[in-house]
């Protein structure tokens, strides 16, 4: 969550984000960063620096960051890539490009650079450059990579809506039309199998197989236009989470057994009749798409959701400096918020 741009925000607050199992989640600000565990919710460690970091991001739990300049008075330039090593408390590699660094993501045996057209794959151990790709205008930097063993990288693709999926493992391209408008976030599954995407209009969340390209799910947040800020699947793939503008997280349920090709037409024949009176007023697809089984009211606006450890549950961070955690029940249809939410910067930071 980049809030460079952001007027609704803690005023030390740059950037946040989960590391790639969500156990733990990372933040820029105006003089460092700071790292915090999630369940139990605990400070972890934290660098204060003569500067602002826009962008810090995890590889797993371990003492090695990425971090880029950013804010006020950046730290280190906005086009490097500072590979840190907290251990040693200083950096011991560095990324240099011609434009601005826009995200960063990490896996174990890889650093990808994003910048507003290309992405570009690095090798961990040596720095070598391994992969570019050219991408349609991306200034807010989306990109995906599988954490787990499979190598797999979803990124735009040269034209807007478009995604383009490299299965390095099987060496294979895939370029899936996902969406007409332009691509507001992406998000991979575990293994690298399923690919979640939302548009800019953010009304649908569409998930494909990234062996085939195919559509195997649409999902359907609501039907007035929203800004989809994060998507996330949870462990097994059984459930993904949605947050965005409307104050509003979205839990869909994926465990639930395809109807066969009878029972899905007979079920969307029996919905179009009960609504045929509203046939010129829903979209021509409102009928094909599933809806969340929960929905969790968000007290900010700004905000990222991914799936906690212990069962059920939900971490939210906010642009205001706030985390929240929330338990759900899909039998029920019920997702509560817990008592006393955890402040994580505070205004003497800056």
């Amino acid at each position: 969550m980049n809030l460079s741009n952001c007027k609704d925000k803690h005023p030390n607050l740059l950037f946040a984000n989960f590391n790639q199992d969500y156990s733990c989640f990372a933040c820029g600000t105006e003089k460092g960063f700071l790292i915090f565990s999630c369940d139990p919710f605990k400070e972890r460690f934290g660098r204060v620096f003569d500067g602002g970091v826009g962008i810090v991001e995890m590889l797993f739990r371990c003492n090695i960051l990425a971090i880029v300049g950013g804010g006020k008075k950046p730290r280190y330039t906005p086009n490097q890539v500072m590979i840190w090593d907290d251990y040693q408390n200083k950096c011991i590699a560095k990324l240099e490009f011609k434009s601005e660094v826009k995200a960063v993501k990490l896996r174990r045996d890889r650093i990808v650079v994003v910048l507003e057209n290309k992405v570009y794959l690095y090798n961990f151990s040596d720095l070598q450059l391994v992969h570019q790709l050219e991408t349609t205008n991306n200034p807010k930097g989306i990109c995906a990579i599988c954490p787990g063993t499979v190598n797999v990288l979803a990124c735009p693709g040269l034209k807007p809506g478009y995604v383009h999926v490299e299965l390095y493992d099987l060496k294979q391209t895939q370029i899936i039309p996902a969406h007409e408008g332009a691509l507001s976030q992406i998000a991979l599954n575990k293994d690298g199998t399923l690919l979640a995407t939302a548009s800019e209009k953010g009304t649908l969340i569409r998930i494909f197989d990234t062996a085939t390209g195919e559509k195997v799910k649409e999902l359907r947040r609501g039907t007035n236009r929203a800004e989809i800020y994060s998507i996330a699947f949870n462990n097994d793939s059984t459930a993904l989470c949605v947050s965005s503008d409307k104050n509003t997280g979205h839990i869909f349920d994926l465990s639930m057994a395809k109807p066969s090709p009878k029972e899905d037409e007979a079920q969307q024949k029996n919905r179009q009749s009960t609504f045929s009176f509203m046939g010129d007023i829903l979209p021509t697809n409102y009928f094909k798409s599933e809806w969340s089984a929960v929905q969790f009211q968000i007290p900010e606006s700004r905000s990222i959701c991914a799936f906690g450890s212990t069962p059920n549950s939900i971490n939210v961070i906010c642009a205001s400096g706030i985390c929240y955690k929330y338990t759900y029940d899909f039998s029920k249809g019920e997702c509560k918020r817990e008592e006393n939410p955890h402040q994580f910067i505070e205004n003497e930071e800056s």
